[in-house]
């Protein structure tokens, strides 16, 4: 009769889970059933913050429901990652760069968060840039010269490297190239560009929306941008890689992520709906302003990508600490 009891129950299991299996597809097409918050970890008016909000104005209209953006800006981003994976709310995303991800760990001795749990790769969005960009009046034009006044001069030179995976990323060139440059930090970013823009700072790493502003007035120069691509709104500026610095090679990456649980048909529907707004031309338009370019994917492909970040910056980073 036992026997007879446990065929029975596992016939009833299989049928549930044959159930659960068909309405799967369901579920994505409910979803969402109510409001949906973006959760983003910096202060309005930012580029990454509007980049947000460009997306939840089209997101909005393709899920029928509103999203809104919730800014949660302070420590490197750490404060609003942390908010966003003690909500565990499928109605909540993540709009991030990589880093909480692929450097974060390495660098930080508490997160607040799992990076392996509790933040799950789902659409990337657009890729950012990053510039190497130094005053106007001074007489570096380009990498190289770069290279060679700091040789020339170790400790003399010092450089400001922005937020995120950026000072691992600086950090591992100059480790790399043999080279001896002082780190300035500052209390607000801000105070960076107006010492590059008067000769005080030598050197800046940051995104090219950060420095665009200086970069076109005439205050900045950018000597090269980090990506595989150039900028199309400086399109006469090399990549790192095209002026022999391939150590300088970095791709930002920007994207959606959900929280801990979120289902595979729910991350497949969003993914499809912000790579078919990335898609459009007209969208992506309007994300070139801000120093980035439309991009799509599948959340494998954003995972994987991901893990290229990380595994770089994991590189560097054992290199940095000698082990």
């Amino acid at each position: 009769m036992s026997g007879m009891k446990r065929r029975i129950g596992s016939i009833a299991t299989a049928l549930m889970m044959v159930q659960l299996a068909s309405a799967m597809p369901g579920l994505a097409e409910s979803w969402p059933q109510r409001s949906v918050r973006l959760i983003v970890q910096v202060g309005a008016g930012s580029a990454n913050d509007v980049m947000a909000r460009l997306y939840a104005e089209r997101l909005a209209e393709r899920w029928k429901q509103p999203v809104y953006v919730e800014n949660r800006p302070g420590a490197d981003g750490l404060i609003g990652t942390a908010a966003f994976a003690n909500m565990h709310d499928p109605h909540t995303l993540l709009f991030s760069m990589a880093a909480p991800i692929s450097v974060y760990p390495y660098i930080y001795a508490k997160l607040g968060y799992d990076p392996t749990q509790d933040i799950v790769p789902v659409a990337r969005a657009a890729e950012t840039f990053v510039a190497v960009a130094t005053a106007a009046s001074s007489n570096i034009g380009s990498l190289d010269e770069l290279v060679a006044l700091a040789r020339a001069q170790p400790g003399k030179l010092n450089y400001f490297a922005g937020v995120g995976a950026l000072p691992t990323l600086f950090a591992g060139f100059l480790k790399s190239s043999g080279l001896d440059m002082v780190s300035i930090s500052y209390r607000e970013a801000n105070l960076a560009l107006q010492d590059i823009a008067t000769g005080r700072l030598d050197l800046a790493v940051a995104t090219l929306g950060f420095l665009l502003a200086p970069a076109q007035s005439g205050k900045v120069r950018v000597l090269a941008v980090t990506n595989e691509i150039r900028a199309p709104l400086l399109p006469e500026i090399p990549t790192a890689v095209q002026v022999g610095h391939s150590l300088l090679a970095f791709e930002g990456l920007m994207g959606f992520f959900g929280p801990r649980g979120l289902s595979a048909d729910i991350r497949d529907r969003i993914a499809a709906d912000v790579c078919a707004v990335a898609a459009d031309p007209e969208f992506a338009k309007r994300l070139i302003p801000l120093a980035a370019v439309a991009r799509g994917g599948t959340p494998a492909e954003f995972a994987a990508a991901i893990e290229v970040q990380r595994a770089k910056m994991a590189s560097i980073i054992t290199m940095l600490s000698g082990k």
